[in-house]
C-alpha cells in the first residue's frame, strides 16, 4: 500500500524542444512545491509538430533529447518520480518511437513505454491523422514499479489513442497495477465526446487509479487539443483536474489502499472467465478470448 500525492503537468507544447524544456521545468517546481513526489506530463512533452519535415529538423535520438536530459535532472534534483508522458525520438529505419519516460528519484530511466495503437482516422470537418505515416508502433505494454516513501505502488503505461483499447488496461491491471496511466495531446473535437467518459470507464472497469496529463489549446503547428488534464480514483471519481486547455497543474493524494477496496468490492478482474464468440449461423466459433493471469490482481 502507498499514500504520495500525484501532479499532472498540462502544457501546450510548441516546436521548439528548448522552449517546452524550459515550461517542463517550470510546471516540475510548482508541483513539487506542492508536495507531489510522482509528476505525469502530456504525450509529446518535447515537441507538437505534425509536419514531417519540420519533425525531423529537431529529432533527436534517446540519448541527445533535451526533454529526456531535462526530466532526468529535476527527477534527480528534487528527489521525485517524473513520467514524461512521451517524446519523439529517431529510431532505425527513418521512424519516430512515441516513447514515454518514468524517471527515477536518482535521475535513472525506471521504464519506457512505445506507445502501441496509432491515431490514423479521419474525423468530422477534415481533421485526418496518419500516425502509422510517421511513427513506428510498440508492441509490450509495460508496468513498473515506484518505490515511494509513502510505501509501493505499480504503474501501468499507455499513451492517449491506447485509452480506446481496454485490454492494454486490463492486461496490466491483472499484472498488479493499481495506477493506470493515458498522458495525451487529445483532440479538441475528440475530447470534448470522449475524454472524461473513456477515462473514467477505464478507472472503474480495473478497481484503479488513473492519471492522464494533457496538451491544451492552439499549438504552433495549428493543431488544437482539448486539455483538462486528470486524477480519477478507482471508484471512478475525479479528484483534481485543470479545468480547461490552458497550462497550468493539479495534484491529488493517491492511497492505493482504495484500488483493494474498489477491487474487493466489485472483483471482476477475479472472476473474468475464458469464453469464445460463437458465429449464429452455426460455422463454429470465430474467435476466443481468455482473461490473463488474476494471480497479481488477488
Amino acid at each position: 500500500m502507498s499514500v504520495f500525492k500525484a501532479a499532472v503537468l498540462q502544457m501546450r507544447s510548441g516546436i521548439d524542444p528548448d522552449e517546452n524544456a524550459r515550461t517542463l521545468t517550470r510546471l516540475v517546481a510548482e508541483a513539487v512545491e506542492a508536495g507531489a513526489t510522482y509528476l505525469q506530463s502530456p504525450e509529446m512533452t518535447g515537441m507538437v509538430q505534425r509536419d514531417r519535415a519540420g519533425l525531423d529538423a529537431r529529432l533527436k535520438t534517446e540519448s541527445d533529447d533535451v526533454i529526456v536530459a531535462t526530466a532526468s535532472d529535476l527527477a534527480r534534483r528534487h528527489g521525485v518520480f517524473i513520467h514524461v508522458g512521451s517524446v519523439a525520438v529517431a529510431v532505425e529505419g527513418g521512424k519516430v518511437a512515441n516513447r514515454a519516460f518514468l524517471f527515477r528519484p536518482d535521475g535513472g530511466v525506471g521504464a519506457t513505454y512505445d506507445k502501441i495503437h496509432m491515431f490514423d482516422v479521419d474525423l468530422a470537418n477534415g481533421e485526418s491523422w496518419r500516425e502509422s505515416n510517421t511513427y513506428r508502433p510498440g508492441d509490450a505494454a509495460t508496468v513498473a514499479d515506484l518505490d515511494l516513501p509513502g510505501g509501493p505502488a505499480r504503474l501501468g503505461f499507455a499513451v492517449c489513442y491506447d485509452m480506446r483499447f481496454p485490454q492494454i488496461f486490463r492486461a496490466e491491471a491483472m499484472a498488479g497495477a493499481e495506477i493506470l496511466t493515458a498522458p495525451a495531446a487529445f483532440t479538441r473535437q475528440t475530447g470534448e465526446a470522449h475524454w472524461h467518459v473513456l477515462l473514467r470507464a477505464r478507472a472503474i472497469e480495473n478497481g484503479a487509479f488513473v492519471i492522464a496529463a494533457a496538451q491544451g489549446g492552439r499549438h504552433e503547428d495549428g493543431r488544437e487539443t482539448y486539455g483538462h488534464s486528470i486524477i480519477i480514483d478507482p471508484w471512478g471519481r475525479v479528484l483534481a483536474e485543470v479545468a480547461g486547455d490552458e497550462p497550468g497543474i493539479a495534484v491529488a493524494e493517491i492511497d492505493t489502499a482504495l484500488v483493494a477496496d474498489a477491487r474487493g468490492k466489485i472483483p471482476n478482474l477475479k472472476n473474468a472467465r475464458e469464453f469464445s464468440v460463437l458465429d449464429a449461423t452455426g460455422s463454429g466459433p470465430v474467435s476466443s478470448a481468455a482473461p490473463a493471469s488474476s494471480e497479481a490482481a488477488e
